[in-house]
């Protein structure tokens, strides 16, 4: 009798193949609570060949407008639409447009801005006297008048464009850039999510998990949602009686024990649980550290405005995300609600700009002057737009409003690679059609993706046997507003 041959008979090839696995665990999980080991940096790129090419930006600042700002009456004048008032859109431009189940009149009469609009900066961009601050700030704004979009309600609208999908389930942007491109710091998360309402909350949106979702990306890519009262996140003090070199023993202990589970099984969830307890450990001195404004200059918080002290607010998420841009957060996404003003545009629109002009401008400003703006994309969007009639009809109350519109509206960008003081595309003459050089959203998240060095079609991830990618299977890069 042979033992050599006896062991192989005993040794089965479920044992080899589980045996292997904790070797190679081992090492995967070495190389994720110390990459220095693997000759790699927190700057690398989580995935080989990424960016593709040189980026013009490295981080993403996403000032999402819930709700569906309304293009005709902040950045796209119309005169038109005065002259026109209470007449009925042409035939011809209507078409079979579909619209929510809100727009319930047979006759879509013609709404006139609402708003005053006056010539600003340079070459004499017309805009919303609602929106002073950034009138100052307009010859760096890069504006594309020309968006349109699939989706007529919030949620798939939203998601939309987040992932490219208006189906939840899809990576969102920051899950995207995050797994592809890596964290550039070890003591912050690479994607962070805000929220913010109108100060009446009045007609806010709902926010959903999915909006910062990694969805079929590892769990370790997704948002973290910072809290809009108290700390931003959970258990950042320790319970009374422990403190942190006890709290460092008990993670040591936890690491070991989710080790034998992630060399036993492999389940990238629990690498995942393994980085995300160091990083909330790590978050325990840099989060405080963070959201002490009291290093910040009068003059840098008076431009934020009266808000920027107020947790949770629109103003103090802008201040918060300069200072997670520059401590190496690569994408952080703030969502406001209250845009969606169906039947009180005249009183909710001063209220929202409001809200969210100065905290924008002051964003853009303060970049700029601490150097970061160059490297730094900022996106201003809605959803959708609003419709250029009015929904309802006119009547003795001036309670009007607009509903929603996808196609054709405005966002702005600022900085990371896009040209300042540029406006690209353009709406009708009562802005309802993006009629030149239309923008669909997917042609956005190419360009978006182009700024921080990464070829759309490219990049993918398999995921039940087909490749995935951020714009599905479409998209172009919008050149002509690349620096």
């Amino acid at each position: 009798m042979n033992p050599f041959n006896d062991a192989k008979r005993q040794f089965t090839r479920r044992e080899f193949f589980g045996k292997a696995a904790c070797g190679i665990g081992g090492v995967a999980l070495a190389s994720l609570l110390d990459p220095k080991l693997m000759g790699s940096s927190t700057n690398a790129p989580a995935i080989s060949g990424l960016p593709h090419f040189a980026p013009k930006a490295k981080r993403v600042i996403y000032l999402l407008q819930n709700g569906a700002p309304t293009h005709v009456d902040l950045f796209d004048y119309k005169p038109m639409l005065t002259k026109m008032q209470g007449e009925p859109v042409p035939p011809s431009i209507l078409g079979e447009k579909r619209f929510s189940d809100m727009t319930n009149t047979k006759e879509k009469l013609l709404l006139p801005n609402v708003t005053k609009f006056n010539q600003v900066g340079k070459n004499g961009m017309w805009m919303s006297n609602y929106m002073p601050h950034l009138g100052e700030i307009v010859d760096e704004l890069c504006f594309i008048r020309s968006m349109h979009t699939t989706s007529v309600n919030h949620a798939p609208g939203i998601q939309y464009f987040l992932s490219g999908s208006e189906i939840p389930g899809r990576p969102t942007i920051g899950a995207w850039l995050s797994y592809g491109l890596g964290a550039e710091t070890e003591d912050l998360p690479s994607f962070v999510a805000m929220t913010s309402r109108d100060k009446e909350a009045s007609c806010g949106q709902i926010f959903y998990d999915f909006y910062w979702s990694s969805g079929f990306l590892p769990t370790k890519y997704q948002g973290v949602k910072f809290r809009g009262s108290g700390d931003p996140v959970l258990y950042l003090k320790n319970p009374d009686g422990v403190d942190r070199s006890l709290r460092r023993e008990m993670l040591d202990d936890l690491v070991r024990l989710n080790e034998i589970k992630l060399s036993e099984y492999g389940d990238p969830e629990i690498a995942t649980r393994i980085s995300q307890y160091e990083m909330a450990y790590k978050m325990q001195i840099s989060v405080p550290e963070l959201t002490d404004f009291s290093n910040e200059s009068k003059e840098t918080l008076d431009m934020y405005g009266p808000d920027v002290h107020k947790q949770g607010t629109f103003a103090y998420n802008c201040l918060m995300a300069r200072r997670l841009a520059e401590r190496g957060t690569r994408y952080i996404q703030l969502m406001h609600a209250g845009w969606d003003q169906h039947n009180n545009l005249t009183s909710q629109l001063q209220i929202q700009c409001l809200d969210t002009d100065a905290p924008s401008a002051a964003l853009v400003k303060d970049l700029n002057q601490r150097g970061l703006l160059d490297d730094t994309l900022v996106i201003w969007a809605g959803e959708f737009g609003r419709t250029p009639f009015l929904q309802g009809e006119f009547d003795n109350k001036p309670r009007w409003g607009r509903d929603h519109h996808p196609y054709g509206f405005t966002i702005w960008m600022a900085g990371g690679g896009v040209k300042p003081g540029f406006v690209y595309g353009a709406t009708d003459e009562i802005g309802f059609s993006a009629v030149e050089n239309p923008v669909h959203v997917h042609d956005f998240q190419a360009t978006l993706m182009h700024l921080l060095g990464i070829d759309h079609e490219k990049y993918t991830y398999k995921f039940q046997g087909r490749n995935y990618r951020l714009t599905d299977v479409h998209g172009h890069v919008v050149k002509d507003v690349l620096v």
